[in-house]
């Protein structure tokens, strides 16, 4: 919140990031495995993303941006996408994942020539660099990273930006508790930890597993968002894990100047209560410190 909602010790995020992904697109709109209407999802997640932030400084959407690779799959991704984007005065950061290919992928979302060459770009977000990898192998479904976009990684960390740098891939740097699992996870990780150990990276945006996760790599925090078209219902014994259409959700990263926060956010339709409202925080804020603790941080006695 801005301005006169700061109750605490915590000054505003200097910058907030939109991060999505896996939506799993394909041609005519057609249900990913016969079932699932990734389509509906994706635009109440997109009706998700309006509300919860008037002006994101990037829409990230990590990977699988198709099912199959196919060139209207794009088009109908970026129709949808682009004037969202436009709304709220964001750039979009397209990630190449193992479901996509990379010469439809630039073609249809980039306009750039229909090569093999790596998806990758760098974003200066006010100070906060953003930086797009490609782990995508053309052919496989596991993720790699080779010699020469790594050694563009460390050019591009070899001057530290004001806010730090966050990266952006599809394939996570984190073990998944899941069998088979690590067949689909990302080669040459020992290559990558020397590059960002000791830089400003200060955060890993990833996508692949379907469902929301965190941890360490080199020393930088590592969040997987979520997937829009399906997810993993993680709460059956590993090895039973399977997909379920339920519990899609994005994440809403805040950059603040000591910590970085990803909140995950469901794409459902439930009801919500109404105790909390512009209202009460402008009544709030016409309060003294004092004033708000006996207003609300009191308990209620008996």
């Amino acid at each position: 919140m801005p301005g006169p909602y700061v109750f605490g010790r915590h000054q505003p995020a200097s910058h907030t990031i939109i991060h999505v992904s896996d939506p799993h697109f394909l041609a005519e709109g057609a249900r990913l495995g016969g079932r699932y209407d990734v389509e509906t999802t994706f635009a109440r997640t997109l009706d998700a993303i309006r509300a919860v932030h008037p002006s994101p400084a990037a829409i990230v959407i990590t990977g699988d941006l198709t099912d199959l690779g196919e060139p209207d799959a794009y088009r109908r991704l970026r129709a949808a996408v682009e004037p969202v984007a436009d709304e709220l005065g964001a750039p979009i950061v397209w990630v190449a994942g193992n479901h996509d290919e990379r010469p439809a992928l630039r073609a249809g979302l980039l306009d750039a020539p229909p090569t093999e060459e790596p998806v990758t770009g760098v974003w200066d977000l006010d100070g906060l660099r953003l930086v797009a990898l490609d782990t995508s192998v053309p052919g496989w479904h596991h993720g790699d990273l080779d010699g020469a976009q790594l050694a563009w990684l460390e050019s591009v960390l070899a001057t530290p930006a004001p806010h730090g740098t966050l990266l952006a891939m599809h394939h996570p740097p984190l073990p998944s508790h899941l069998p088979l699992f690590d067949i689909l996870e990302l080669r040459h990780q020992d290559e990558l930890a020397a590059v960002i150990r000791g830089s400003d990276v200060r955060g890993i945006l990833a996508g692949h597993l379907h469902y929301s996760a965190a941890g360490t790599f080199a020393g930088v925090p590592v969040s997987v968002s979520s997937a829009t078209c399906y997810t993993m219902n993680v709460a059956r014994p590993a090895a039973e894990v399977n997909g379920m259409d339920a519990a899609q959700a994005f994440q809403l990263v805040h950059v603040y100047p000591q910590s970085i926060t990803h909140t995950v956010v469901p794409v459902t339709d439930a009801p919500t209560g109404e105790y909390f409202s512009e209202d009460w925080l402008e009544t709030m804020a016409r309060l003294s410190p004092q004033e708000r603790l006996e207003a609300f941080s009191r308990k209620p006695t008996r």
